[in-house]
């Protein structure tokens, strides 16, 4: 016979509440705080998920519990980034002249891809997917949203300047976009001394040649 309290201790199990699911977020943040440390430090093949537990402060077990193995931390970290790209672009669209407040984040941008540690970390995992076939489909999988989410913010914006682009022309229009901003981490690996309040502006006006472009 199933008591009341087996039912309710059962339950609890199957649907956690808000404190567990705090918990669990808060543990999952350490894991993955963690393993970027040890990327950034190690690599991927280098850094061991024995580096990663001892990092985070708990065991070998615990980060199983969370993640599978490294592709599901990385998994994990590529997803992070994509939602937090995903609300930038919304932000974008959301403003009432979208061209302005696309250049208005390009500093922020800027400063993101001339981050050492963070461009270090982008170029690694990189590097991962082109000898990993598995990270390679998590970050094209990314990449792909990425891209569409551009060319929506990108189509409204040109519409309201009065430009119908097909979407080859977008497509083509997003590479460039994107390519500039990675070709700034790589830049940053080789010269860390990039002097950004020279950088910033004229990147800020190369983009705006790239965006009022007509066909």
């Amino acid at each position: 016979m199933l008591l009341q309290t087996d039912y309710d201790h059962e339950n609890r199990q199957m649907c956690p509440g808000p404190a567990e699911r705090s918990r669990a977020d808060a543990r999952r943040a350490q894991i993955l705080a963690a393993a970027v440390d040890c990327f950034r430090q190690h690599g991927f093949h280098g850094a061991s998920i024995a580096q990663i537990s001892k990092a985070a402060g708990m065991s070998p077990g615990h980060i199983y519990h969370y993640f599978e193995n490294k592709e599901a931390i990385i998994s994990a970290i590529v997803a992070g980034d994509l939602e937090r790209f995903l609300i930038l672009t919304s932000e974008i669209r959301s403003a009432c002249n979208v061209r302005e407040a696309m250049l208005d984040r390009v500093a922020e941008g800027i400063d993101q891809c001339l981050d050492h540690q963070t461009a270090g970390l982008k170029l690694e995992i990189v590097a991962e997917a082109s000898r990993n076939p598995h990270v390679a489909e998590i970050v094209r999988s990314a990449d792909k949203v990425c891209r569409e989410s551009l060319m929506l913010t990108m189509r409204d914006m040109r519409r309201a300047a009065g430009h119908e682009d097909d979407d080859a022309t977008l497509a083509a229009m997003v590479e460039v976009f994107v390519s500039m901003f990675e070709g700034l981490q790589i830049r940053t690996i080789r010269n860390p001394g990039i002097d950004r309040s020279v950088v910033i502006p004229l990147f800020q006006h190369s983009l705006r040649a790239l965006l009022d472009q007509t066909p």
